[in-house]
């Protein structure tokens, strides 16, 4: 038996049984070094043709996740992480940096065997996403980008703050929800304000020229927090990337997955 199917047969035996929206999943923790993560696995309700990971981005967890994952689960075996000290994952007394979160999820992949999946990050997530895929190129050969964080000009506090709370204002209300209930109890604001300047000090389009991937970069028509002109912008400077727009706000893969994970999945494709 591989690393890989052991780690699938302890995530049945040991962990109960979860599901959300028709799909069956299962959760596991895995550390690295000093961080630990905590993994929720959907197996393919089909026939699998890629694995699919999924990062979320700051102060929320995989929870928002769960939709898309229940849709692409029909596509393949989908991975959802909660980074250290997001969600369910412990509080790591420390501040990861962007490279630090990139490392851990990098170092999951690589012990559980997972070949060639399709890394999708959302907000924050996006910018680990394309780190792995430059630090770490043999890794993927696909990224997926939903509502990059955030153009040079909008990398303050207040300017960061104001997005989002314009962003709150066209979310629906179980959306909103889903975030509120992550940002206050299970990230928790003093560990939001240590992250936070990771996220506004990462260069993200310095790297972006170096991805080797094929990328697709989503956005939703009422992102407050991800203009057009700033996905046109990356888009133009990964060497081979695409961009679509999907009708909703920021997360968009959570009010409308089915549309996301098509548009993924045709792309993985």
């Amino acid at each position: 038996m591989t690393t890989s199917a052991r780690n699938r047969a302890a995530d049945e035996s040991v962990f109960r049984e979860r599901r959300t929206a028709g799909a069956t999943f299962y959760t596991s923790r895995r550390r690295h070094e000093d961080l630990t993560i905590v993994v929720k696995r959907f197996p393919p309700r089909g026939v699998a043709t890629r694995d699919f990971v999924l990062v979320h981005g700051i102060g929320v967890s995989s929870r928002y996740f769960q939709p898309l994952a229940a849709e692409l689960a029909r596509f393949g075996t989908v991975w959802v992480i909660d980074l250290p000290g997001y969600g369910a994952s412990p509080d790591p007394r420390s501040s990861p940096t962007i490279a630090d979160h990139a490392r851990v999820v990098a170092s999951f992949l690589r012990e559980s065997e997972i070949e060639n999946p399709v890394l999708v990050g959302h907000s924050m997530g996006t910018q680990i996403v394309s780190r792995i895929a430059v630090d770490r190129p043999e890794t993927t050969d696909r990224i997926v980008l939903i509502g990059p964080t955030m153009q040079p000009k909008a990398r303050t506090l207040w300017r960061a703050a104001a997005r989002l709370m314009r962003d709150v204002l066209v979310e629906p209300p179980r959306a909103n929800w889903v975030v509120v209930t992550d940002y206050l109890f299970r990230c928790g604001i003093p560990y939001y304000l240590r992250q936070l300047p990771h996220l506004l000090t990462d260069p993200l389009e310095e790297r972006l020229p170096l991805v080797q991937a094929k990328a697709l970069v989503v956005r939703g028509h009422r992102d407050g927090i991800a203009p057009p002109e700033w996905c046109e912008r990356i888009v133009s400077l990964i060497p081979d990337a695409r961009f679509e727009t999907v009708r909703g706000p920021h997360v968009v893969m959570f009010t409308d997955p089915e549309r996301t994970a098509e548009l993924i999945h045709d792309f993985a494709a």
